[in-house]
């Protein structure tokens, strides 16, 4: 049952005294941590134990990849039967392929076994973020609240990220090489048992001929694909500053600056989320899509012209700023664009979208911090914005709302805005 709405301008406050929303909050939030600590974890073991950018990036892409073309799918099954029977075997699945790549790296097997563990490693990455929207989705349904849980996921999402990066520096840093991938998979095991267990806020499993009814994909909508170049232009600035700010921090001799680095970038994201949440717009997000995506475009592009401390930590500050407004608007104007029996498919595309840019841009800096100059991996943010940029305002005008009624995904979904970093 939807919670009553009592203001016309709903807030965090609000949002937070919805009945029930503790139990599953707390729970997802333990769950989606290990996931912030994946990529740079990989990257500093597979880097140790081969000295190599390029190929612990490449490893840690095709994970990213992997994952991004089986989120779909982890979706659509939630959708049919229930995200406990998904999220059970999938952290399992998780846990003993993280294990094997940690065991596989170690013994110094050769590069194209760990990327066979890398594949079910990511594709069985548990997708936490969308589990949680779709519960919003179930307890707020139609109310003005919506919005707000949007953001607040948003801003969840990079607290995550300011925690995980720190964690993993420090256990691979600190302690072992191996010991934040091995603490990812086993918070992973416990985080997403933990979550499953909360039967009951999870989405009801819809049942019948209409559930199994087959529609075109969401991908048909032409602002969805907009939206979708959009996104792999967010990936990758977080894949270019993941390699590019350890592969910094390695030049000028101190490792453990990488999670505070990449922490002021989270920082960054997380605030103007929640800047971004509480503000009642007026301005068009059409408008505010292409505004933002703008201000993130030219503060990406100055990141390889940093040659100290201060300077990367106050532009990655604003990198960081830029992105979240992005993302929330994506995921607003998602609401415009798609019919809500849809949009479950069309927001996992979103997520396989940061995803995939994230993978290439891992793979891309790594080969750039190994060939040429320290801080080169910096040129893939600026790369992968301005051709997002580019295509975004060539095709702006297909992101304006279409007219309701039409199905165009398969499936009944919830409306869930997934989570990315």
């Amino acid at each position: 049952m939807a919670s009553t709405v009592t203001s016309s301008r709903p807030g965090y406050g609000q949002l937070l005294r919805t009945r029930g929303a503790w139990t599953f909050l707390l729970p997802g939030f333990a769950a989606r941590q290990p996931f912030a600590m994946l990529t740079l974890s990989l990257v500093l073991l597979v880097q140790h134990t081969t000295g190599s950018y390029g190929a612990a990036g490449a490893v840690a892409a095709v994970t990213g990849v992997s994952m991004a073309l089986f989120a779909p799918w982890s979706g659509r099954l939630a959708d049919r039967y229930g995200q406990r029977a998904v999220l059970v075997p999938g952290v399992l699945v998780h846990t003993l392929a993280g294990l094997s790549l940690t065991a596989l790296a170690l013994s110094h097997a050769p590069l194209w076994a760990l990327f066979a563990a890398a594949v079910p490693t990511g594709a069985s990455v548990p997708q936490i973020g969308p589990m949680v929207r779709a519960r919003w989705g179930v307890k707020l349904q139609d109310s003005p609240l919506m919005t707000t849980a949007a953001a607040f996921e948003s801003v969840t999402d990079e607290l995550t990220f300011v925690f995980g990066p720190l964690l993993a520096t420090a256990l691979c840093t600190a302690v072992h090489p191996a010991a934040g991938l091995l603490t990812e998979a086993t918070l992973t095991l416990l985080g997403g048992l933990l979550f499953a267990a909360q039967r009951s806020t999870q989405p009801p499993v819809v049942l019948g001929e209409h559930a199994r009814v087959e529609h075109a994909s969401a991908l048909r909508v032409p602002g969805v694909r907009v939206l979708v170049v959009t996104f792999l232009g967010i990936g990758s600035v977080f894949g270019g500053m993941q390699v590019s700010l350890a592969a910094f921090s390695e030049s000028i001799g101190e490792p453990g600056l990488n999670g505070v680095l990449y922490g002021v970038f989270a920082a960054g994201n997380m605030l103007s989320g929640l800047v971004c949440g509480a503000i009642a717009w007026k301005v068009a997000p059409q408008r505010r899509l292409v505004i933002g995506y703008g201000a993130l475009a030219l503060t990406a592009s100055g990141l390889w012209a940093a040659h100290s401390v201060l300077v990367l930590a106050g532009l990655g500050l604003l990198v960081g700023t830029c992105i979240a407004p992005a993302l929330i608007t994506g995921y607003t104007l998602v609401e415009n664009l798609v019919p809500a029996g849809a949009r479950t498919e069309a927001f996992t595309w979103l997520t396989g979208a940061v995803a995939l840019g994230q993978a290439a841009a891992v793979t891309i800096a790594g080969q750039l911090e190994d060939r040429f100059w320290g801080g080169a991996g910096f040129l893939v943010p600026m790369a992968g914005t301005l051709l997002a940029l580019a295509t975004l305002l060539a095709l702006r005008s297909r992101l304006v709302g279409r007219p309701r009624g039409r199905t165009v995904a398969r499936g009944v979904g919830h409306r869930v805005p997934v989570a990315v970093d």
